[in-house]
Formats: structure tokens, C-alpha cells, sequence
């Protein structure tokens, strides 16, 4: 049986939890069907994504077809959750773009977009909404094309010669198949979807169930995935904590297997080699999970046991995951409530931090303050929340301010020292620019003779730990 992992992706309020409760409901996995604003969607599972009307959390759901299970990751739509959706990426060999007929291609969109070329994940788009009133599937696909590129076609007309005609031109392969036998294969377009040439398009209406079992076969018919290797693998997209506070690692499985009691190797952030025993393995469905002895590639699973392991983190032959192109814009001092101790709430923050990254939680020793990086008011206002229901810190939050960020303009040498008891050590380095948005890089090019590799490795280990600031203003 092939093994899919499939992401939902959509600008808020597009209609992805209403499709994602519609494709569990055409596959058989619900038997009634949830909305948002009836508070009782299979995959909104958190009291605060109920009261506020949007996902918040990364979920996923297991569909079982005819060939084919599905682990559907449902991701959030707003702009403040986006780090949340983008971590998701890590784990998928799909994905769906949902987007609203009414309003079309929106500014997330744009984001969202661009975040699955980088990433290079095959898609399909469920353009949803097509029952309101003004909606026009020429018009969107020309938006389509305006906006986001080329390779979409309507795949609500298979099997017609239109279909065929506009499948042709999305690549010279596809074109000279056309040509030649007047028709194209299944697995010539799997193989051109997989290679992000073409791009299905599907029209329909999720509240409604117009279009969606089709949407299910084409997603079946169509997706392919890696080739299986018989050596370990996996990839960390996720940390988060049961009801019971244990602490969950979500990953997907890239090859090999994993067993329950079976010890797992890796490494530290620090670049400390662990050895821990796994547990308990679990597929979550929504609120509910099933606990199983073994998972396989292709699976999605969460890891009971690890203590270490953080987002983004390979194991076995997988490289770790680039870091995430979209961070926070906000800078926010933390205010306690007076007869709190400072170290108690920096160790709570710490903990949600290992499960939101992009928090970046940092101590102000000068002023004795805490301060977090956020996207903007609703992330604000939901870790409020957060952290009132999970340890009982009631804080507020300083006015925010913009996070900046300083580069140089030309190479400079920069001077480090350290001055122990009786010893004393000074590190030259040469600061050189790179091109806008390639973040820091750090090499050696020192000869062994002058320095041992180990001292080498120890000062390279120092630099990629350290929050640099500039020398402007401190950003």
C-alpha cells in the first residue's frame, strides 16, 4: 500500500478545515461532518482554535483509501501561525493549496506559494467556493498564471481532449507524448506533477462535497513518493505534549523502520551523542491516537521517550532541515505579575520554545528581563492563553517593537578573547558580506600546523551557538 503524507495549506479562511473535514467524510473515516463556526471540526481539537475560529496547531488525520493511506497534516492559515505551517513542509510528499473562488490568489497565498517551490513539494489545488455567486473558473486560472506561474490545468475535465491539449503544454516531455500518441499516460503526468511541471487544479465547493471524491481519486491516481530505503531515516517537523505532559516527537519516517523498545541514536544540539528508548509509537486521528510496535517509511508518527531531539532535526541518513524563511517580526518585553520568580516563567517559556522555535525566548542580564520574538497580535494573545492554561502564569506583554536586523557592507577582521585563570586565547576572524537573506555562514581555512582540528571544531561550534548582534543598534 503506498503511504502518503499530504499537507492542506490556505490563506485564512479559504475553507481548508471545511475540505479537510470533507475529504475524512467522503473517505469514511467521520461519520457526521464538523464546521468552524459550529465549533465541532474532527481536526480543531484545541479549545483556543474553537473559540477563535481557526487552526492554530498543526493536526493529522489518517485516511485509508483504496490503495493509498493518507496521513493528512492539517496546518494554520494565518499569517501569525505561519512558522507552525512551514515546519510542516519537512514531512510531506504533497501537498494541497486551497484557495477561495470568491477571493482568489491573496497576499499569503503569494507566501504560501513560494514556501512550496523552496521546498520543492509536488501540488494540488482545490480552488473551493465555487458555488457563491461571481465566481469564474477562466478568471481564477488566469489569476493562477498571473500570479503564481504556469503548469495549471483543470483536471475536472480528465479524459477530454482539452484535457490532454492543456496537460501538453506543461513540458516538452509531456508535449512530445501528446503528439506521438494523441493521449497521455498516468504515470507520464504522476511523474510531471512530482517534478512540479504541472500543477492539478480541482474546482469545487467543500461545504457542499462538489468535487471532493474526485479530488480524493486524482490525489490517489497521482501522488508518488520516494523510493524506500532499507536504512534508517527520519525527519522532525514537530515537539508537543500529550494531556498527561509526556513529551511528543513527530516525525516522518524516510526509511527503515522503528520499533517500540528499540533504542534510537543521535545527536544533540550541543553535538552530544544520545541513546533512548522508544517508548510507545503513535498514529494521532484528531484527538484520538493508536499506539502500534512499528512504523515504516512513508509513516507520520509521534515518539514517546525522546528528551532531546528538536524540529527540524534528521536522524539515520537524513541531513537536518534548513532553516525556516519565514521568522517573527515583533520584539516583546514579558511582564510578570509581581511575587513571580523570573527563572520559574524563563523555564515555562523555555518549554513551549522547544515547540515553537520561532519564540526565540532570551534573558536580558543587564535588565534582568525576558524577551520573545512573535508574529503579531493573535500569536500574542494565544500564548497568553497558553501559558495561563498550562502553568498557571498570568503575564502581559510590553508594547512591541520591530526586530531589525544588521549586516556589513565589507569585509572586516573581528577580534574574540578569553581570559581563564592563568591562560588566555585570541580568535581572528575574517567577517566577509553575503548576498541578502543567506543568514551566516561559518568555515575554517586555517592550517592544522598553526591549530589542531579539535580547537578548530571548538571554536566553529562557538560561533554557530551564539545570537550575534550588531554593532549599530544591537540587532
Amino acid at each position: 500500500m503506498k503511504r502518503i503524507a499530504l499537507g492542506i495549506l490556505a490563506h485564512v479562511d479559504s475553507g481548508k478545515t471545511t475540505l479537510s473535514e470533507a475529504m475524512l467524510y467522503t473517505a469514511g473515516e467521520i461519520r457526521t461532518l464538523g464546521r468552524v463556526d459550529h465549533r465541532d471540526a474532527f481536526l480543531d481539537t484545541n479549545e483556543i482554535e474553537r473559540d477563535r475560529g481557526i487552526t492554530i496547531f498543526s493536526k493529522q488525520a489518517v485516511i485509508g483509501l483504496e490503495n493509498t493511506q493518507i496521513t493528512l497534516l492539517d496546518t494554520p492559515g494565518h499569517v501569525d501561525f505561519s512558522a507552525e505551517t512551514e515546519r510542516v513542509l519537512w514531512a510531506l510528499d504533497a501537498a494541497v493549496l486551497v484557495i477561495s473562488g470568491s477571493e482568489g490568489v491573496q497576499s499569503h497565498t503569494k507566501t504560501l506559494w513560494k514556501l512550496l517551490s523552496q521546498h520543492a513539494i509536488p501540488t494540488f489545488l482545490f480552488i473551493n467556493k465555487m458555488d457563491m455567486e461571481g465566481t469564474d473558473r477562466k478568471e481564477i486560472l488566469a489569476e493562477l498564471n498571473k500570479n503564481l506561474g504556469s503548469g495549471f490545468v483543470v483536471f475536472n475535465d480528465e479524459g477530454k481532449e482539452s484535457f490532454y491539449e492543456e496537460a501538453a503544454l506543461c513540458s516538452e516531455e509531456l508535449c512530445n507524448a501528446y503528439l506521438k500518441n494523441e493521449t497521455i499516460s498516468d504515470d507520464e503526468i504522476s511523474q510531471a506533477i512530482y517534478e512540479r511541471k504541472m500543477f492539478p487544479c480541482y474546482f469545487g465547493s467543500a461545504l457542499k462535497l462538489d468535487g471532493v471524491k474526485e479530488f480524493l481519486k486524482g490525489v490517489e491516481k497521482y501522488s508518488l513518493y520516494s523510493e524506500e530505503n532499507p536504512h534508517f531515516g527520519a525527519r522532525v517537523f514537530k515537539i508537543s505534549e500529550d494531556e498527561k505532559g509526556n513529551r511528543l516527537t513527530h516525525m516522518k519516517i524516510m526509511g527503515g523502520s522503528l520499533k517500540v523498545r528499540s533504542e534510537l541514536e543521535y545527536l544533540s544540539n550541543e553535538g552530544e551523542k544520545i541513546n533512548e528508548k522508544i517508548s510507545s509509537l503513535r498514529f494521532y486521528s484528531g484527538a484520538k491516537y493508536k499506539s502500534v510496535q512499528e512504523v515504516y517509511p512513508g509513516d507520520v508518527c509521534a515518539v514517546c521517550g525522546m528528551t532531546s531531539l528538536s524540529g527540524g532535526q534528521g536522524i539515520g541518513f537524513e541531513d537536518n532541515s534548513p532553516d525556516l524563511t519565514l521568522e517573527p517580526v515583533f520584539n516583546y518585553r514579558v511582564v510578570l505579575e509581581e511575587g513571580v520568580d523570573p527563572r520559574v516563567a524563563l523555564a515555562q517559556l523555555r518549554k513551549l520554545e522547544e515547540e515553537e522555535t520561532q519564540l526565540r525566548v532570551s534573558w536580558n542580564t543587564a535588565l534582568g528581563e525576558i524577551h520573545i520574538q512573535l508574529m503579531g497580535e493573535v500569536q500574542l494573545e494565544v500564548l497568553q492563553r497558553i501559558l495561563l492554561e498550562r502553568f498557571k502564569l498570568n503575564v502581559e506583554f510590553s508594547q512591541g517593537s520591530i526586530i531589525y536586523k544588521e549586516t556589513i557592507t565589507s569585509p572586516v577582521e573581528g577580534v574574540g578573547h578569553y581570559e581563564p585563570l592563568r591562560h588566555y586565547a585570541e580568535v581572528h576572524l575574517l567577517i566577509e558580506p553575503l548576498k541578502r537573506g543567506e543568514g551566516l555562514l561559518f568555515d575554517t581555512d586555517c592550517s592544522e600546523d598553526y591549530l589542531g582540528k579539535n580547537w578548530q571544531r571548538l571554536i566553529l561550534t562557538h560561533l554557530n551557538e551564539k545570537r550575534h548582534i550588531g554593532v549599530l543598534t544591537g540587532s
